[in-house]
């Protein structure tokens, strides 16, 4: 009788063991850890280089303009929409903000010291503006004009596109830089710059909101079923205007942020970032049907993203593959996510 108990007591363990262990593995978070983990020690083991804190520098710098642009996007994609208009977003921001600073305040890259620390917060407050200025055009074409997210986002790409060539006369505008901001606090030992970690801030900001407030509960019940969502109660136009202009103020955020590293606002600044962001999203595990994603995947996403495009340009494959990288990655993950949907099923 004892020995009975004991064999269905283990029992009961092993498949409690198991389960868990099955929980970890399907889980995104811990899938794209060991996928980071495995690239880092794959691309360290052909180039140590990589291993460098410039390498991490060079990594995490590229990482933080577009996570900007990813986190945005996720919640977008989570209410069940796009935003194609993001990459645009960074090049007429960063243009805008370029030409207020060198035709309004009459700065230049000669600007040092306290001119060009004041020109900067000028240029900071003006690019999110424009951010947030496109994507409340975003929202009226969605809420006002009903226009579906892909169709209305493409035409302000393409307009913001457009107005950045125009303002610039399709040449970039250099005005004052503070190249201290975007660059290693160490080029030996620390790979982190001020402007890595106010996007780690703005980021850890913008996931409480979705993950611990209304704010949050409402995106998820939008994206989910935007009809239940009405019928508890929740303003879907209001709600998704608030989505579109933050992910548009963060986009602008990423246009100075891009400004920041360039010195100066350019109009294909932003090109093809779009791409890069929605990669991030689809890679950390969101759902494009809505509904579904974290913000911690998306970080994850875009890390592995830039890790993999870097890793490969330093072991010797040409950087004109780098798009082509992307867009594997983005039918991987997709492909990934509709192999776990056809499991849960089964």
């Amino acid at each position: 009788m004892a020995n009975s108990k004991q064999a269905t007591s283990a029992q009961t363990t092993s498949v409690a063991v198991a389960d868990r262990l099955k929980g970890m593995l399907s889980n995104q978070s811990t899938i794209l850890v060991g996928v980071m983990v495995l690239l880092v020690a794959v691309f360290g083991s052909i180039e140590p280089k990589f291993l460098s804190a410039a390498t991490m520098n060079n990594v995490l710098t590229d990482w933080g303009s577009v996570v900007l642009l990813a986190v945005g996007q996720t919640l977008v994609v989570i209410s069940g929409g796009i935003d194609l208009s993001v990459g645009a977003v960074v090049g007429l921001s960063g243009v805008i903000s370029a030409w207020t600073m060198v035709n309004v305040l009459h700065l230049d890259s000669t600007a040092t010291g306290s001119k060009a620390t004041g020109g900067l917060l000028v240029g900071l407050l003006v690019s999110v503006a424009v951010g947030v200025s496109v994507g409340l055009l975003n929202a009226v074409l969605i809420n006002k004009l009903k226009i579906v997210p892909f169709i209305a986002t493409l035409s302000t790409m393409g307009a913001a596109l457009g107005f950045s060539v125009i303002i610039s006369s399709g040449m970039p505008i250099q005005g004052p830089a503070n190249y201290e901001l975007i660059s290693a606090m160490d080029a030996k030992t620390n790979p982190f710059s001020w402007a890595i970690l106010g996007s780690a801030l703005v980021i850890t900001i913008v996931g409480l909101f979705l993950h611990k407030s209304r704010f949050g509960l409402y995106t998820y019940a939008i994206g989910s079923n935007t009809f239940a969502a009405r019928a508890a109660g929740i303003s879907v136009e209001k709600h998704l205007t608030k989505v579109y202009a933050l992910s548009g103020g963060l986009a602008g955020l990423a246009g100075m942020y891009v400004y920041l590293r360039l010195g100066a606002g350019s109009p294909s600044s932003g090109t093809g970032r779009e791409l890069d962001a929605i990669a991030a999203v689809v890679i950390g595990g969101a759902s494009l049907m809505g509904g579904i994603g974290r913000l911690w995947g998306t970080v994850l996403g875009a890390l592995i993203l830039f890790t993999v495009q870097s890793g490969l340009i330093m072991i010797g494959v040409a950087p004109d593959w780098k798009k082509v990288v992307v867009a594997i990655l983005i039918a991987a993950a997709v492909a990934a996510q509709g192999l776990q949907k056809s499991n849960r099923r089964s």
